[in-house]
């Protein structure tokens, strides 16, 4: 790997990233290997999924009120069931996204000990990084119950508006006008909670697995480096967008010239991270390469050592 460049660079993680991910899927080439770390990527990236959507139908005030009354009767005439169901349903929903997030935060660590110490291991990390794990899981749940908090009076005001537009007679400007304003106000959070997530995965997390410390004091550690840094790392966001958007691109073209059969393939749960494989471990270390730029103590590749055998 050549030096690291004088000043922090986000194209001079590219090369030495790439080489990474040459050396440890293909130099040699072994499928238990790729099996074994995407399972630990598999664990990292749960609850990752996005899922699309479309609006088919053009805004029919007398539709929307019409069912919007249907529902409400049947609510009324049957609280006693649909109530009690509900809120069982809401709680099975919470108690696995909790489950997914304790999943995921232990497996980032698994996943991030597989590409910085090019091992193929499972147990070893699962073990090692509990404290830490722990730690991880604990203030990404404090940040979605926040997000959740805000969220839920967002969306109030939404369906109140909506409502009142209905109850009008069709859209109104005024209407219109607060629906842009909560939209707005759900972007700002969403960019704000994004940021948030991004930081902890791709530095603190990192922060966390070379110190041996805690999500906290990684957290304290970083925004040291962000308030001597800021505009390195607004670049790097701003990077990270475009480099979304030409994975997007190969990932698409990869599904279109195989008709579609690498698009099944890819939405199999584990067997799609395993053949995603290779572009986990680019961005996974991209961002490692790219925090090693601040310093030979903030390089978690400093820590290797020969790679055992899957």
């Amino acid at each position: 790997m050549k030096p690291y460049p004088a000043s922090v660079s986000v194209t001079y993680p590219i090369a030495p990233a790439i080489d990474r991910v040459k050396r440890m899927l293909f130099d040699p080439f072994d499928l238990g290997k790729w099996f074994v770390i995407g399972f630990c990527a598999w664990l990292a990236e749960l609850g990752q999924g996005h899922i699309g959507g479309g609006i088919h139908n053009s805004f029919r005030g007398g539709d929307f009120r019409h069912s919007f009354d249907q529902a409400r009767d049947f609510v009324a005439s049957n609280w006693y069931w649909v109530l009690p169901l509900g809120l069982f349903v809401a709680l099975v929903v919470l108690a696995v996204w909790v489950l997914i997030l304790w999943l995921s935060s232990r497996g980032r660590f698994m996943f991030l000990h597989c590409v910085a110490l090019n091992r193929a291991e499972v147990s070893v990390p699962w073990n090692k990084f509990v404290r830490q794990g722990n730690s991880l899981f604990w203030f990404r749940l404090v940040v979605g119950l926040a997000g959740l908090v805000l969220l839920t009076p967002l969306v109030a005001l939404t369906v109140a508006t909506v409502l009142k537009m209905v109850n009008g007679g069709g859209p109104s400007l005024a209407g219109v006008a607060a629906l842009a304003g909560i939209v707005m106000a759900v972007i700002a959070a969403a960019v704000v909670f994004w940021v948030i997530a991004k930081l902890t995965t791709d530095f603190v997390v990192a922060i966390m697995f070379m110190r041996n410390g805690l999500c906290l004091e990684g957290w304290r550690e970083l925004l040291g480096l962000l308030s001597a840094n800021a505009g390195h790392f607004i670049l790097y966001f701003l990077f990270q967008i475009l480099m979304g958007i030409v994975i997007f691109a190969v990932v698409v073209a990869v599904v279109l010239v195989t008709c579609c059969i690498a698009g099944c393939l890819m939405a199999i749960p584990y067997l799609g991270t395993v053949l995603l494989l290779p572009i986990l471990v680019f961005t996974r270390s991209y961002s490692l390469f790219y925090l090693a730029q601040f310093g030979p103590n903030f390089d978690a590749f400093a820590l290797s050592n020969p790679a055992s055998p899957a």
